[in-house]
């Protein structure tokens, strides 16, 4: 059950995001008086930043690909002198 609820709401159709088609913003009150202008400029915003994962993801991924790469090259080369320390006694 919802009582009281006085809430400024920003909706926008054209989302131009393929993932999206509708996005309905909650403004809070401190902002209820901006121009509606500037909030549907700031919505738009964060809907263009909607469909692509955070760049903190991106650089995880990579630095979990460095450090097998430097693992599995460290092994290697620990297989490979192990292999020519054998040979040569």
């Amino acid at each position: 059950m919802i009582k009281g609820v006085n809430k400024q709401v920003l909706e926008i159709n054209e989302t131009q995001n393929g993932f999206f088609e509708k996005a309905i913003f909650f403004v809070k009150p401190e902002y209820s008086g901006m121009g509606e202008g500037r909030l549907k400029e700031s919505a738009r915003k964060e809907i263009e930043t909607a469909g692509r994962p955070p760049l903190r993801a991106y650089r995880y991924k990579n630095d979990k690909i460095k450090s097998i790469l430097k693992i599995t090259a460290v092994f290697v080369l620990g297989v490979i002198i192990g292999i020519s320390s054998a040979t040569l006694f």
